[in-house]
């Protein structure tokens, strides 16, 4: 028999479902790019609370992100594709293995 959920859980839950539905919708209306704007839109959230909140790392952090990213498709670009496969990889083994979306 499993207990029911707390408040706080049902509220983690809620939010987890919300997010999946709101992506889902994004690639119906705009494919892959509607997902991407979706995620960008989050994250631009999630940094502003980090910053009220005292925790203005988060915007240099993302910049770092950022900056890693387009380097990465730069040397793919010129024929390297190593790092962003490397990229890939290592996101994807960190979702799956930290995401609640999962």
């Amino acid at each position: 028999m499993t207990r029911p959920l707390s408040s706080i859980e049902r509220s983690i839950q809620n939010r987890i479902g919300w997010l999946q539905e709101e992506e889902r919708k994004s690639i119906e209306s705009r494919g892959e790019i509607g997902r991407m704007e979706f995620w960008l839109r989050v994250t631009r959230t999630e940094i502003s609370r980090e910053v009220k909140a005292g925790r203005g790392d988060a915007v240099t952090a993302f910049t770092l992100v950022c900056r890693l990213f387009k380097l990465v498709l730069e040397k793919r670009q010129a024929g390297d594709p190593r790092l962003f496969d490397h990229l890939m990889q290592y996101a994807d083994t960190v979702l799956k293995q930290h995401s609640p979306r999962s």
